[in-house]
């Protein structure tokens, strides 16, 4: 599928956080189109876009599509780029607690799929030059924890992951930043803290 300029593609963007900036990125520019690429695990729900889909998907003004995929799947992530102008990528196993049972899936979604997201965009953007960028929405956890008399994380604060998911957010922001420095491709991480 191709789309105009000015098309995002969101991975994990039926999860809390992704639902919302969908809806607020559709509200803020009425010419962009978003692509909400989601696999719908535990953590993701449709139904929080309902209104979304009503009003934007194709029955309505056509700015919103849905497509269910895995960032580990090449040929569903190259599908889903489609042109995309940017990707925000969202899609991640984050829960600490789940991280701690059973790692192994962490690393496979939050580090081979980012990898395999960074090719599929790579190869992308190679057969079809455009402005572009690609925003890894990672964790303040990759930062470790802080005692009640330590300063606060900074973006020079050194990485020192406490758990699996940290760990697993971590090597994908360090994936990302090889990318920018080895190949100039146009990333920027964000670590936000906690969401409430």
């Amino acid at each position: 599928m191709t789309f105009q300029p000015g098309c995002i593609l969101v991975t994990g963007g039926a999860g809390f956080i992704g639902s919302n900036f969908i809806r607020w990125v559709l509200r803020r520019d009425s010419s962009v189109r978003v692509v909400n690429f989601d696999l719908l695990t535990y953590a993701g729900n449709l139904e929080s876009l309902e209104d979304v889909a009503e009003k934007h998907g194709p029955r309505g003004d056509g700015r919103y599509r849905f497509v269910q995929g895995d960032i580990r799947d090449l040929d569903g992530v190259t599908q889903a780029l489609g042109g995309a102008n940017c990707v925000v990528h969202m899609a991640a196993e984050s829960h600490v607690d789940r991280s701690i049972m059973g790692p192994a899936v962490f690393v496979d979604t939050n580090v081979r799929g980012t990898l395999t997201l960074l090719e599929g965009c790579r190869a992308d953007l190679a057969t079809q030059a455009r402005p572009f960028r690609f925003l890894q929405v990672s964790t303040d956890e990759v930062y470790g924890a802080l005692g009640p008399s330590d300063p606060g994380f900074t973006e020079t604060t050194p990485l020192a992951p406490n758990s699996p998911y940290s760990a697993s957010k971590a090597g994908a922001d360090l994936l990302v930043r090889s990318y920018s420095e080895t190949f100039d491709f146009p990333a920027i991480i964000t670590r936000c803290s906690n969401n409430y």
